[in-house]
């Protein structure tokens, strides 16, 4: 079963605080996003494998050490994970970034994929999915399953406030996944949002509603 990992790191607390409040405008939570995604890049990073070279200080050379080469992508799910995108590019800049796009069947409510754009080494990269809500899981099953389909078998899901049922989901779909969460919340409503949340993260990030 894949690993759930919940960030409680002060800064990332901090500012989930006012990106949850109503009165936050979309300039604000639009940067809060930004800031909250390089922070959780941060810990997602922890693991990338290093290599040692020679480096030649002004002293002396010194054995140091620098990234392994390890090919990167980050996906976002269209389109409140473009939200999040920036954020984790500051950090690791040379990853590649993918989409998909995925909208609700109005009758099934099931995820159907309208658009998919990928690098073309997709089975050679560490996958890191982002979306900043994982609600009833849905979108984000069907994301990993749009990537295995191109032969990914290295993936990760991102998002900053999720729901035990959409966590449960996505595990029980995709075991070999991990997931990480800056808050695991209370639960879904009746509508499918996230209990207490922040409402719909796709409309205060563009201001749509």
């Amino acid at each position: 079963m894949g690993k759930v990992f919940v960030f409680d790191h002060p800064l990332i607390q901090h500012k989930l605080t006012y990106i949850r409040d109503k009165s936050t405008g979309t300039k604000e939570f639009r940067e809060l996003v930004d800031e909250i995604s390089t922070l959780m890049a941060f810990e997602i990073t922890r693991e990338l494998p290093l290599q040692e070279i020679d480096v030649e200080t002004p002293v002396q050379v010194a054995k140091s050490n620098v990234l392994a080469g390890k090919k990167l992508g980050i996906v976002p799910i269209l389109r409140a994970g473009i939200g999040m995108v920036d954020g984790v590019l500051k950090l690791i800049p040379a990853a590649k970034v993918g989409h998909i796009g995925l909208y609700r069947d109005p009758e099934t409510l099931q995820p159907v994929e309208y658009y998919f754009k990928m690098p073309s080494d997709v089975s050679e990269r560490e996958l890191i999915v982002v979306d900043p809500m994982l609600a009833t899981g849905g979108s984000a099953i069907e994301a990993v399953n749009s990537l295995k389909k191109r032969g990914a078998t290295k993936i990760k899901f991102m998002c900053i406030i999720a729901a035990p049922e959409g966590v449960e989901a996505l595990q029980k779909a995709h075991p070999d996944v991990d997931i990480y969460i800056a808050a695991l919340d209370e639960k879904l409503n009746e509508k499918g949002y996230i209990v207490p949340g922040l409402g719909d993260a796709g409309d205060r990030l563009f201001g749509t509603k």
